[in-house]
């Protein structure tokens, strides 16, 4: 076993390294603690908390990964609920294996009544995060013998419930924020045409999805399946390592994935572009404003990646083929504007020597909230959308973690910087 030795000042320590198949190795730093140290690493930089066999990564190169094959061809050949297979058992499916997984999915969409009723007792003005994280939550109440994290048939059966039913709680919030009645699930159509149908059909009228918006929410849905141990995955495998159950830790990483600078970024980016929008400057001159007053534009830049984000080269195949669709023409003048602004940003900062050379190039929220609002969601709307795309994710890394025999509950240690021992003072001597 390779090792790296450490060095502080009169002491020397031998560390274990664990080779990684692909990207950087780790170092096991876990013996320090019994020697009195820790490492100290705000926002886990360089801190690896598991061993991981679903994502990988080169944010240098423009590569993203699931269980080794390339976003790229998965989303060029692969759908939404193959991916979710493939990230969960590590292998694509054989075709008996996704039928029946296909079937399990969509005869699980539909949620009883008592649920519909749970659901409707929110306001209508709520947050679609905050309702989504309780309506996960409340699914372990409703399905209380699949919430034993011993038992792998539960298991299996609380990730198929989950897979099949968050589906049919987004709808449901959109619908109800629009004040428009719920809809039933339909057995009979894909898992994307019918999320579609049951946000935007109307009752007993036929509803046919346009095509390419459900070609193109499904490569969305793609992209955001997983991401290697961000903030809500982290989240997900913490609550887990406790014991926590699959609907508690899902719930978790969603309330995680609500957060401005995680997953309500798509929602950021549009309201960038309406401020550019209704700014009175022009984009360029907008984007030299920001630039002298240090001020961040939302939607360019990514933490991993240091070149193009690989899913934004994807979405951005799909908001080009809506946009040179005859159909844009339809588009409101405000909304056109947006795509406009959109456009112009997204060509400065590209060539644009202060955003390449630090690396500032779009990323995947740049697009996908244009994607959205073209299709017919509103901005609220938005995370619920990438909750949805990211639940097979997380349901794989918290198995994944049950399963780690090296897994322990997440406990994080600190560096200790405030008073030492002092001695407590009457209140009549202060």
């Amino acid at each position: 076993m390779s090792t790296a030795e450490l060095d502080v000042d009169a002491s020397k320590y031998t560390l274990p390294v664990v080779k990684a198949t692909s990207g950087p190795d780790g170092i096991v730093v876990s013996s320090l603690r019994n020697d009195g140290w820790v490492t100290l690493d705000p926002g886990f930089l360089t801190t690896a908390q598991c061993e991981s066999r679903i994502t990988f990564i080169d944010g240098n190169n423009s590569i993203l990964r699931y269980r080794g094959y390339p976003i790229e061809q998965l989303c060029d050949k692969s759908d939404f609920l193959e991916v979710a297979w493939l990230l969960r058992h590590g292998e694509l499916p054989s075709r008996e294996q996704y039928d029946k997984f296909c079937s399990d999915v969509n005869h699980r969409t539909m949620v009883g009544e008592d649920f519909r009723t749970f659901l409707g007792s929110f306001p209508r003005t709520a947050h679609p995060m905050s309702m989504l994280a309780s309506a996960v939550n409340a699914l372990a109440t409703f399905y209380p013998d699949t919430t034993d994290t011993d038992d792998s048939d539960q298991l299996d059966e609380a990730a198929i419930i989950i897979m099949a039913k968050v589906r049919t709680i987004v709808s449901y919030i959109f619908r109800r924020r629009r004040d428009e009645p719920m809809l039933y699930p339909d057995y009979a159509r894909g898992y994307v045409d019918d999320f579609l149908r049951m946000c935007f059909a109307v009752p007993y009228e036929p509803f046919e999805s346009d095509p390419l918006y459900v070609h193109a929410l499904g490569r969305l849905l793609i992209i955001h399946a997983d991401h290697e141990q961000n903030c809500s995955t982290s989240v997900v495998r913490i609550a887990g390592s406790a014991h926590a159950n699959l609907y508690s830790a899902i719930a978790a990483g969603i309330n995680a994935l609500s957060g401005p600078l995680h997953g309500g970024a798509n929602e950021a980016v549009l309201r960038q572009l309406k401020a550019i929008r209704d700014s009175g400057k022009s984009v360029r001159e907008f984007v030299e404003w920001s630039k002298a007053n240090g001020k961040r534009i939302s939607g360019l830049g990514h933490r991993v990646y240091r070149s193009y984000d690989p899913r934004a080269a994807i979405a951005r195949t799909y908001l080009d083929k809506m946009m040179d669709r005859a159909e844009t023409s339809k588009l409101p003048g405000d909304e056109r504007a947006l795509f406009d602004v959109a456009t112009e940003l997204e060509e400065i900062a590209l060539h644009d020597d202060y955003f390449v050379s630090r690396h500032l190039y779009p990323n995947v929220d740049f697009y996908t909230g244009l994607i959205y609002r073209a299709i017919g969601f509103d901005p609220a709307m938005f995370t619920t959308l990438f909750a949805l795309g990211r639940i097979p994710g997380w349901i794989a890394q918290y198995r994944e973690m049950l399963s780690d025999p090296e897994t322990k509950i997440g406990r994080p240690r600190q560096v200790y910087t405030g008073e030492s021992k002092r001695d407590y003072v009457s209140m009549d001597e202060r």
